[in-house]
């Protein structure tokens, strides 16, 4: 084809595009290879506030909501004030800010819109984190000037520092936040009769209905287990359900009554199986997803044959024993298709398939399964999100970026992550997605990104004692730090990611 004046245009024009400088938000030029779309300035902004209260400047406090917030005398509503601030950008998410003390994002709604906090020590920590200046401030903070802080948390001063019994400091902790998530959790026995139960399964007058009671309360023990910072704190009460379970599987039933009790028995052994796994035992976990599909099996259950399937299947993926985990969750993925076409089981298999995937390096067959796996959202109705299936969908932003930061692709991943960081996410789920984050810290050889998401990983470990989910991630991560180890923070925090212990089960 002769060659025309139009194509020497367009040609022209690309070159002109793609010679065109480009900017950070705050005007500094970009480099040609920088994919981020911000400078290292504004990167390293973005990652302190996703873990810690960023440096404002005077103005930020002489808005009229903060300011009218603070004549009000309610913390809640100045931690409102300060996250819709307009010198963030966009407004901070509750899950981000509550993360900076270590709460989730329903605590931080009921401070923001309940009645004023009379609690001095609360109002004090808050006011450290938040860097509110003193002449604002309706009480007063002791120790540290109000400026004093360090990765999201309240510091003591030196002189108080010195007279503090670390391991005594630690256990006081963890109790307050056991006792704290516990006052959180409606009572258990409001509605359920342990001792009705326990008594018709002894006698063997067993009813559908009464069988159902199981399911009921199944449901009210993973609730318990969701709300709870420290998992652990669901186990006196899944015992008592399992010894009351276990006798009355012991006498003869209906056919009808005995396969309902079998799924009650599924539904529990796969709740026990996530507390020991949490807690990093994860031989006692495997045991009980076991059962658990053996109990499934017995009573036709194919979605939470499924379910434990693949929960045993994730030990592997958390081992990094990939290509033990693929053939289990290729038996997992068969029997969803013959389960319920309105549950999300398949999905949630076809979401840790491609975590396996990953872990084999193989990208394109990681793309088909995440795929399938977003299919979930052309569910009808109301997607099934509690009990022993809790796959909505809500997890794919971080699953993805986790799958990316295992093939070693920090391009596609941080984006991801960081967008999964401003959403409202559990604690645990926070703690992951800062571990990837300070992965692709290492993958960068970027060690303030590494030090900074690290760090507050760890602490996510220590408030919540999940040593076995957030403490199993940072426990990967530790080795990769040995290249770092002349940056005298990366020791620190080596050294701390092998002191973090799990709370004991």
């Amino acid at each position: 084809m002769p060659y025309r004046m139009s194509d020497h245009i367009a040609e022209a024009a690309q070159m002109s595009v793609s010679r065109a400088a480009r900017y950070c938000r705050c005007g500094a030029r970009l480099a040609r290879d920088n994919s981020a779309g911000t400078c290292g300035p504004c990167g390293r902004r973005t990652r302190n506030t996703l873990v810690g209260a960023p440096e404002v400047p005077p103005g930020f406090w002489q808005t009229d909501e903060l300011l009218d917030a603070l004549a009000a005398r309610h913390m809640g509503r100045v931690i409102h004030a300060y996250r819709r601030n307009p010198w963030h950008g966009r407004p901070l998410s509750q899950g981000v800010v509550a993360g900076w003390v270590g709460i989730d994002q329903t605590q931080l709604s009921r401070m923001e819109t309940g009645a004023p906090s009379q609690d001095l020590s609360k109002l004090i920590q808050w006011a450290r984190v938040l860097r509110i200046p003193a002449r604002l401030l309706w009480f007063a903070v002791p120790g540290a000037p109000p400026s004093a802080h360090c990765a999201g948390l309240p510091g003591p001063s030196a002189a108080d520092a010195e007279g503090v019994d670390e391991v005594n400091r630690r256990e006081l902790l963890r109790l307050v936040s056991m006792t704290g998530a516990l006052l959180a959790v409606p009572p258990l026995d409001e509605q359920v009769d342990f001792e009705r139960l326990e008594h018709a399964g002894t006698t063997g007058r067993l009813d559908l209905t009464a069988a159902a009671e199981y399911d009921r309360l199944n449901a009210r023990l993973w609730q318990v287990f969701s709300r709870s910072k420290s998992k652990q704190l669901a186990l006196p009460v899944v015992r008592k359900q399992l010894g009351v379970l276990t006798t009355a599987l012991r006498q003869p039933q209906t056919s009808a009554v005995r396969r309902q009790l079998c799924v009650a028995a599924a539904d529990l052994f796969q709740l026990c199986g996530e507390i020991f796994f949490d807690s990093d035992q994860y031989t006692d976990a495997a045991q009980c997803y076991a059962l658990a599909a053996g109990v499934g099996k017995e009573a036709e259950a194919f979605d939470l044959w499924a379910c434990a399937m693949t929960r045993h299947a994730f030990i592997g993926v958390y081992e990094r024993q990939f290509d033990q985990a693929a053939p289990l969750l290729e038996g997992a993925a068969a029997l969803a298709r013959r389960g319920d076409p309105d549950l999300s089981t398949r999905h949630w298999v076809a979401a840790v398939q491609a975590q396996t995937h990953a872990g084999l390096g193989d990208l394109a067959a990681c793309e088909r399964a995440l795929a399938t796996a977003e299919e979930v959202s052309a569910l009808d109705g109301q997607v099934r999100s509690s009990g022993w299936l809790r796959f909505e969908g809500s997890r794919l932003p971080e699953e993805r970026g986790a799958c990316y930061v295992e093939l070693g692709r920090p391009d596609l991943a941080e984006a991801t992550l960081s967008d999964a960081l401003y959403r409202d996410i559990s604690p645990r789920r926070r703690g992951s997605v800062l571990t990837d984050l300070a992965t692709i810290g290492v993958q960068r050889r970027d060690t303030h990104q590494l030090v900074t998401y690290g760090s507050a990983a760890l602490d996510v470990a220590r408030q919540t004692g999940s040593a076995g989910y957030v403490g199993r991630k940072l426990a990967v991560l530790r080795p990769r730090l040995a290249p770092f180890r002349a940056d005298t923070h990366v020791r620190h925090l080596e050294q701390e990611i092998a002191r973090l212990k799990a709370v004991p089960a």
